[in-house]
């Protein structure tokens, strides 16, 4: 039995500890420093460890021993948290879509004697799988397209919104710039901009630049395509609404203040849908063809509790990437880019299957 800890009492750390937990394959301890998020965590068989995740030090002995580390603290935390399993010689695994943080993880690997491997969630992470192994296809690459949304079945507000992830990590990923190739070229973008509209099986959506959904596909695909870019899915007219509190009433400089108005105003809720949606195009001997992949994926209950799409696919992730390297499926040193990450052996994994089996997924030429 691996023993793992899980960094992050919140809603995605609280999921993927039901998840590993379920198996009876590993030893799960949950570690945050709320006693009151903790105790949310309570099931059968999962530890908890009250820890103050700020003080590197004593993340370090806590880390100490154990197989790998699973960070799914805030943004603002994970590179610490990097460092800590660096020190204590643990595989470390993690979500951010924060670019900074990610460089840092990269530099940490190079002299790890552990696998170091971030982004493992929806986006960054599953998509820059599914962009490689779509783009493999190819003999010349053109233009790739990431889109990703976590949207309310029900939308009830004029942001047609709901909050379903960490909203720290929403305003970062609205703020930050963004990585592409443009025109085979690797620039920064603004976030809120380059805003497009397209239709999934009769729904109307948007799409607009934002942080970090690209993970290291840029790096990766530099060279070899004309356009790569990531945007993320909402509904028409949340992007004008969103940049009117950013830009024009300067919430920006402001974040804190922009929290605290969202999370007062914005419910929660676990009726959400994870909009997929990744376009490769290119050629194919002498045709310009392209490949999709699109899907719909709904939540369920994980552990016996429910659970939105965010939580599911984001913790399934995660959990996917760690059981491969449980299995000596990846390399166990050193840094670990979701590209590497074969999507045959990821979608056949038993907590990867939600990306395969879902009723509306579908992979096409």
């Amino acid at each position: 039995m691996r023993d793992i800890i899980v960094i992050g009492a919140g809603k995605i750390g609280t999921t993927i500890a039901g998840m590993l937990g379920g198996t009876g394959d590993y030893k799960v301890t949950v570690a945050d420093r709320s006693a009151e998020a903790l105790a949310g965590v309570a099931q059968a068989g999962i530890g908890i460890l009250e820890l103050d995740l700020a003080d590197e030090n004593a993340v370090a002995r806590a880390l100490t021993g154990r197989f790998a580390a699973l960070s799914a603290a805030p943004y603002h935390l994970t590179a610490g948290v990097a460092r800590a399993a660096h020190a204590a010689g643990t595989h470390y695994l993690d979500l951010t879509e924060d670019v900074a943080t990610t460089r840092l993880v990269k530099e940490l690997a190079a002299t790890a004697s552990t696998a170091f491997i971030p982004q493992c969630g929806l986006a960054p992470g599953f998509i820059s799988i599914v962009a490689q192994a779509l783009a493999a296809g190819f003999d010349r690459l053109d233009t790739v397209k990431l889109r990703v949304g976590a949207l309310p079945q029900f939308p009830s507000n004029v942001l047609n919104y709901n909050l379903t992830w960490s909203t720290d990590g929403v305003i970062n990923e609205y703020c930050e710039p963004c990585e592409a190739i443009v025109d085979g070229r690797r620039r920064e973008v603004p976030a809120m901009e380059e805003l497009e509209e397209f239709s999934l099986d009769g729904v109307r959506y948007e799409a607009f630049n934002t942080s970090g959904g690209l993970g290291s596909l840029c790096e990766t695909l530099e060279g070899r395509v004309r356009n790569l870019n990531y945007r993320t899915i909402r509904y028409p007219g949340h992007c004008a609404l969103m940049k009117a509190l950013l830009i024009d009433l300067r919430l920006r400089d402001r974040r804190h203040v922009l929290k605290d108005i969202l999370e007062h105003a914005l419910p929660t809720t676990l009726q959400d849908v994870v909009v997929i949606m990744v376009a490769v195009s290119g050629w194919q001997g002498d045709r310009l063809v392209q490949t999709s992949y699109a899907n719909r994926i709904h939540g369920g209950p994980v552990g016996g509790r429910p659970a939105s799409a965010i939580q599911v696919t984001t913790a399934a992730g995660i959990c996917t990437v760690l059981d491969l390297l449980a299995e000596g499926a990846l390399p166990g040193r050193g840094f670990v880019r979701q590209e590497d990450i074969p999507l045959d052996r990821f979608l056949a994994n038993r907590f990867g299957r939600v990306y395969a089996t879902a009723t509306e997924a579908r992979l096409a030429a």
